[in-house]
């Protein structure tokens, strides 16, 4: 019975490792697809209702809306760039859904990723994924000043709704 039970853990242990590696991949690929300006290759790695959430405030769209927002990018031939420098990849115990972060190398410099993918028919796509800006500790009050104006009046709009 013990030996079964180390077998199982072993096994299980074993798909984790796959599963994080495939997660990995996927990942990569979907940035590499930005990359390269591959509207179809990125958005196939995306489920059919997948949540985008950038670094404005505004920016919070479903799969659609995101599609429509970064479509003009990815047929100028250049959308973004992004290259991980850093990521933790987590599964759950059923191994069907898997949750990040990375931190990312981007055009804006230092940015971090986060987000989770669900497998749909034995494959990983990603279902939700928020993008911020990274900024140092001894930074934060001159970004609280640049923002502030604007962050107050996005405030006020969504307490009157």
């Amino acid at each position: 019975m013990f030996m079964l039970a180390v077998l199982l853990s072993f096994q299980l242990s074993s798909q984790t490792q796959v599963d994080k590696l495939e997660v990995d991949n996927i990942l990569d690929s979907w940035h590499r697809a930005a990359g390269s300006a591959d509207f179809d290759a990125y958005f196939n790695l995306m489920t059919s209702d997948a949540v985008f959430i950038g670094t404005d405030a505004s920016e919070n769209w479903k799969i659609d809306e995101f599609k429509a927002y970064a479509k003009p990018h990815f047929d100028k031939g250049k959308a973004w760039n992004f290259k991980a420098v850093e990521r933790n990849v987590y599964v759950n115990e059923e191994g069907d859904y898997a949750w990040f972060d990375e931190l990312l190398d981007t055009q804006m410099k230092l940015c971090r990723g986060s987000g989770v993918l669900r497998k749909e028919s034995g494959e990983w796509k990603i279902a939700h994924y928020v993008l911020s800006i990274v900024i140092p500790n001894e930074n934060v009050s001159e970004v609280i000043l640049i923002k502030q104006e604007k962050d107050d009046r996005i405030i006020e709009n969504l307490i009157k709704q």
